[in-house]
């Protein structure tokens, strides 16, 4: 599968998960591929916790859950009721969750590169997010990126040490299929934006 191929099929995957466990080999693949990525610096500020004891995942889960129902609930009722088919997370069904944190301090006190846009530290791990995703769909894989939880619950769930910041929470295994159509264009929430929209020559108004 080319870059090109695997960045216009790959998908946000959420019911596709068949259950099975992603093999060590292929894991390890992808986590390379992940380590591989740009960074400022080349600092690379990222870590990979990979869970699968199934007490962290229904933990996770759970949380994510109660999560889910407090964002319904601020949603007025028509919006509310687009997102209410809209499933939110693959967590027990991949059955191995990777959760990417960001070191601020990595690369010591000067980060060639991030002096004057402190940010691009966090774009690193980002990048490093997209390498794996990217590579996962290469090999026949889905990737969901869980954002329904609290960091500081996170931080404890997994025992992130102090400083270390979670970046993402990302369901990774087989699936069924990848699907044609991302999920929220399926259900209604939003479409997608031309491209003609968002380049910009020159300046952004011209």
């Amino acid at each position: 599968m080319s870059v090109y191929e695997a960045i216009r099929v790959r998908r946000d995957v959420r019911a596709e998960f068949t259950s099975e466990l992603v093999d060590d080999a292929t894991l390890w693949r992808i986590l390379e591929a992940a380590h591989r990525a740009p960074s400022v610096g080349n600092s690379q500020p990222w870590d990979f916790v990979v869970v699968r004891d199934p007490s962290t995942l229904r933990k996770f889960a759970d949380h994510v859950a109660d999560k889910r129902v407090e964002f319904r609930a601020s949603l007025p009722p028509e919006r509310a009721a687009t997102f209410e088919p809209i499933k939110i997370e693959g967590i027990i069904e991949s059955g191995t969750g990777i959760v990417v944190s960001y070191d601020h301090s990595r690369g010591g006190p000067q980060v060639l590169g991030r002096a004057s846009v402190p940010e691009t530290g966090v774009y690193s791990a980002v990048l490093a997010i997209q390498n794996l995703w990217l590579a996962a769909t290469a090999e026949g894989l889905g990737v969901g990126w869980v954002s329904f939880y609290d960091p500081e619950f996170l931080t404890d769930l997994v025992a992130l040490p102090e400083g270390i910041q979670p970046v993402a929470w990302l369901c990774v295994g087989p699936v069924d299929e990848l699907q044609q159509i991302p999920d929220l264009e399926r259900f209604g929430w939003r479409g997608r934006r031309p491209l003609q929209e968002a380049v910009h020559l020159e300046t952004y108004r011209a």
